[in-house]
């Protein structure tokens, strides 16, 4: 057996640099117009994606195949969230897409697996996500990489207006 990855192979990478967030925020945006977010806010994308990496709020990965420079074919998000009882932390999954046309090849579980692996060496304790009910193929995923849903828990949520300016100082 070889080291050599096959042709193909997703090669997973984290944008860590002005060039990487800029291929990752085409695809974002692609993924926001996924799940019908319109494409009027698309020259925000990048400016918020760094603002949201250089912060630490999240990080982002990509994944790519052969060639080296090709674009990226798909994208997860992740970050770290407190665990207040146990004095530790988690990590959520947050975003998962990958192009319509390189889905079923691995690509998925590549980036799932990389922030798997982020999380673990960051000393998380568990890995979460959410997901809509009826996205079977993002389920069936899920389950097969090991997720398990959680039982007893209710999922809530409090949309909050924007603040004008003026509220804010």
């Amino acid at each position: 057996m070889s080291d050599t990855p096959a042709r193909n192979t997703p090669r997973v990478t984290t944008c860590d640099t002005d060039e990487k967030l800029a291929a990752a925020s085409i695809l974002f945006n692609q993924y926001r117009h996924h799940y019908g977010e319109p494409p009027d806010e698309d020259e925000r994308t990048l400016g918020w994606l760094t603002d949201m990496v250089r912060s630490g709020l999240l990080t982002v990965y990509t994944a790519s195949v052969d060639p080296a420079d090709s674009p990226p074919i798909g994208l997860a998000t992740s970050h770290a969230v407190p665990a207040s009882l146990a004095m530790g932390r988690t990590w959520q999954l947050r975003d998962l897409y990958v192009l319509t046309r390189s889905r079923r090849q691995g690509t998925a579980a590549a980036l799932v697996d990389a922030v798997r692996e982020a999380a673990l060496t960051a000393g998380a304790s568990r890995l979460t996500l959410v997901t809509e009910p009826d996205n079977q193929a993002a389920l069936g995923l899920y389950r097969r990489l090991g997720f398990r849903p959680v039982e007893g828990l209710a999922s809530l949520s409090l949309d909050l207006p924007p603040r004008t300016i003026r509220e804010q100082s």
